[in-house]
């Protein structure tokens, strides 16, 4: 069975960018980073030439453009990340995960709720 790849941080920020709007030319996608970095047309292009023979992206021409789709689903991906993240950092732990994040963070009363509603549907569910 084929690993499932996984994307750098520049191409996550390209799939990030193809899961919000659905499809998108080069052109769209680098407008998009230009907002949040200095990012080169040129340099865009070539990640996602990688990441189109990657698999990571499909692309389909329509007139002098090529459209790009992100090929892989953003649950999926957010998953696979998070999975390889807590054996990683956290020795497989979700619960030392969950701590670190709650101690670092302010919390509000609805975002503690909203856990709390959590943490009882999977208690229900056991």
């Amino acid at each position: 069975m084929k690993q499932p790849i996984k994307p750098t941080e520049s191409e996550l920020e390209i799939l990030q960018i193809l899961w919000k709007k659905g499809s998108a030319t080069v052109r769209q996608v680098n407008d998009e980073l230009s907002q949040q970095k200095e990012v080169g047309y040129t340099t865009t292009l070539k990640l996602m030439q990688i990441m189109h023979e990657k698999n990571l992206v499909t692309r389909t021409e329509e007139g002098r453009y090529h459209i790009y789709r992100a090929a892989i689903e953003e649950e999926n991906t957010q998953k696979l990340l998070l999975d390889r993240f807590i054996d990683t950092a956290f020795r497989g732990s979700a619960s030392r995960m969950v701590m670190q994040a709650l101690g670092n963070q302010s919390v509000s009363k609805d975002e503690l709720d909203e856990i709390k509603a959590w943490i009882e549907t999977l208690e229900n569910n056991k």
